[in-house]
């Protein structure tokens, strides 16, 4: 019967900000978004420069133009965290 309540219990607490510590583990898993980001803004230009359709063309671009942005967002964020005492990366 527990399985059937409502969706309200189940849900989880969105977090509005970062926390102060990251740990080892999310560190990685950061490193890990950082050269997946990257690899795909470079497959996007690969693709775009191979690319004869202009909308096509046109939509890799943008593709990969976002990819640069979550690229720089994830990077900034490291470093933020990375400039402040070692104590809040945690293990």
């Amino acid at each position: 019967m527990q399985q059937q309540q409502t969706g309200i219990d189940n849900q989880q607490a969105v977090m509005m900000e970062p926390p102060e510590i990251m740990s080892t583990k999310d560190h990685l898993y950061v490193k890990d978004m950082l050269s997946w980001n990257l690899l795909a803004m470079k497959k996007m230009h690969f693709f775009a420069q191979q690319c004869q359709n202009p909308d096509v063309k046109e939509a890799l671009e943008q593709a990969g133009l976002m990819h640069d942005r979550h690229y720089q967002q994830l990077l900034q964020q490291m470093q933020q965290y990375l400039n402040q005492p070692s104590q809040n990366i945690s293990q």
